[in-house]
């Protein structure tokens, strides 16, 4: 099977968008460049990293990685598998700060672990984007968008295009002059022309989002 490249030319995409997109072309420029992503080239494992996606849902970054702490004082371990969470029953996660839902996400997670159900880094190197997002979301918690922001910043995988993010239909909205956000199946049309390369062009479109906003953070994604 052929393997997929983890990250991609920067310069390469960022001379394809500009030329092919004018209006996205001059934010660019505007804006500090997008250099490689360090952890695109660093091992990592997809069942703790999806563990702790769950855990970060809906929460404030410090109040997430709260919990996580006293998860993994709990387990006696840095890394979330099906055998760490088996050493605490469910009281004792709940009383970490995780929710009814997330730590039945986290079982369910774990389970499909044991089954062999979720691929490692290893076999995901042998996966398009698709299979992989198909092999994930059956994991209770794990939508679409978790699984996207993994193919991104963690897989480097160049031509992801997360359409339901609002900060990227912002973004393209901004670069386009919508009176509206597009829709998703808009954005997925407008995107069209950003392959492939359409990770770098979701880079850009986050960072044109937040310009808009004085005196914000940029945007946290699950997998930062």
């Amino acid at each position: 099977m052929p393997r997929h490249a983890r990250g991609f030319d920067t310069q390469a995409a960022f001379a394809h968008l500009a030329r092919r997109d004018r209006k996205l072309g001059a934010w660019m420029r505007k804006l500090s460049p997008i250099e490689p992503d360090p952890r695109w080239r660093k091992p990592f494992d997809p069942v703790d990293a999806l563990a702790r996606a769950i855990l970060y849902q809906q929460l404030s970054g410090k109040a997430a990685a709260t919990i996580v702490a006293r998860v993994e004082h709990a387990i006696d371990s840095d890394r979330f598998h099906c055998h760490t969470l088996a050493r605490c029953d469910d009281a004792t996660i709940r009383a970490c700060g995780v929710s009814g839902n997330k730590l039945l996400a986290l079982r369910d997670l774990a389970l499909r672990e044991s089954r062999g159900e979720i691929p490692d880094l290893r076999r995901m190197g042998t996966m398009d984007n698709d299979a992989i997002v198909a092999a994930l979301v059956p994991v209770r918690g794990i939508g679409r968008w978790t699984v996207e922001m993994m193919l991104m910043f963690r897989l480097g995988r160049a031509d992801v295009l997360p359409i339901d993010d609002l900060g990227v239909r912002k973004g393209a909205q901004r670069v386009d002059k919508l009176e509206q956000m597009p829709t998703p199946k808009a954005l997925a049309e407008i995107g069209e022309r950003w392959e492939p390369y359409r990770t770098y062009a979701s880079l850009y479109l986050w960072r044109i989002a937040d310009s808009g906003v004085k005196a914000t953070a940029p945007t946290k994604r699950s997998q930062d």
